[in-house]
């Protein structure tokens, strides 16, 4: 019994005199794996076709040179996105996308905690802000702040099967009735677009026509009517395919309906230029938007807000080489509707003289 109790006791002081750190304790099973005191924020993305996943992908090569492992949620997207990110929300279950592959839209890491950060386009961050446009049923998410607006540019764009004979939608009751027309039926510009030519969606419908923009459809229409921000998104991509499959009439929209549509948040009037896709050889006046947003809350610290600006500022050559058109401008990247700057990302601006 006594060299039972001497073995106990050596035992017992192996382990108090055991240097710091030689076995660590495990670890609880609801102790974070994510976060940013971890250094390893979880950023609201998208699919890695997508603006917003090219931006996460961007963002999380940015900051692995200051120490950060960005955990990225691949559906954290659409109209939803503004909304996880106020609420600190954990990414939603996962679904597979049928516009896009598994490996384009994968599933997320396993354990991710709350969103602490992400990207969305620069109305969807404005609107959701303010609660209106498709959060005017949510209160205003004023907890909102901007970290970086980077340039990535959206035209919209109107055309007619160029053997349909449609050079202007006020032509289309006269000459091509029933219509078939890719447009998400919808969108609140679509409609006022068809409005000013005294159409509707209903009024295609019963006259036999259709509306819709599903992929069935790129292969099925008489018009498009589509914003484009001419990237490999899935709802974007379809100017590069139907611009190459068909030839096009592109379609200028009346002046007085473009400067109605130009009061939109974050619109303005603008031009598609030569060449932009095959067959545009003319200057073409349309509505144009810019800018797709890196934002957070105004809880999250000033110093790690302060790093994801530092971040992609030092580490520009990441956006430049994504599959999209996005470009790192000193003049717009602190400015974003009446969205406040965070504290922290406002500092690091001043620092560089980008801002006062």
């Amino acid at each position: 019994m006594s060299k039972l109790l001497n073995l106990i006791t050596l035992l017992l002081a192996i382990t108090l005199i055991a240097p710091a750190g030689a076995q660590s304790a495990p670890q609880s099973p609801d102790a974070p794996t994510t976060g940013i005191a971890l250094k390893k924020p979880v950023f609201g993305g998208a699919c890695r076709l997508c603006p917003w996943g090219a931006m996460a992908q961007a963002v999380k090569d940015a900051m692995q040179f200051n120490g950060y492992d960005v955990k990225i949620c691949h559906n954290c997207n659409a109209a939803a996105a503004p909304v996880i990110v106020s609420e600190a929300r954990v990414p939603p279950p996962y679904k597979v996308d049928p516009a896009v592959s598994v490996v384009m839209a994968p599933p997320n890491d396993p354990g991710l905690g709350p969103v602490d950060f992400g990207a969305t386009a620069i109305q969807f961050l404005c609107q959701a802000y303010d609660g209106t446009g498709p959060y005017a049923s949510h209160k205003p998410m004023t907890n909102l702040r901007l970290i970086a607006n980077v340039d990535s540019r959206w035209f919209l764009i109107v055309a007619a099967r160029a053997d349909t004979g449609i050079t202007d939608l006020s032509q289309v009751r006269q000459k091509k009735w029933p219509v078939r027309i890719f447009a998400p039926a919808g969108d609140p510009m679509v409609k006022a677009i068809l409005a000013y030519y005294d159409l509707s969606p209903e009024a295609i419908t019963a006259a036999g026509g259709y509306i819709g923009a599903t992929f069935a459809d790129r292969s099925n229409f008489d018009i498009i009517i589509h914003g484009g921000d001419l990237s490999s998104a899935p709802e974007w991509n379809v100017w590069y395919e139907v611009s190459q499959k068909f030839d096009l009439n592109y379609i200028e929209l009346a002046a007085p309906l473009l400067a109605k549509l130009a009061q939109q948040p974050e619109t303005a009037l603008g031009t598609i230029p030569y060449g932009l896709l095959h067959g545009v050889e003319r200057q073409i006046p349309t509505l144009v938007r810019n800018g797709t947003v890196v934002y957070t809350r105004a809880d999250v610290p000033d110093s790690f807000a302060y790093d994801v600006a530092k971040s992609m500022d030092q580490h520009q050559d990441t956006l430049e080489w994504t599959n999209q058109n996005f470009f790192y401008d000193i003049h717009h990247v602190t400015k974003a509707c009446d969205v406040p700057l965070h504290p922290g990302a406002a500092k690091y601006y001043r620092e560089m003289g980008y801002m006062k």
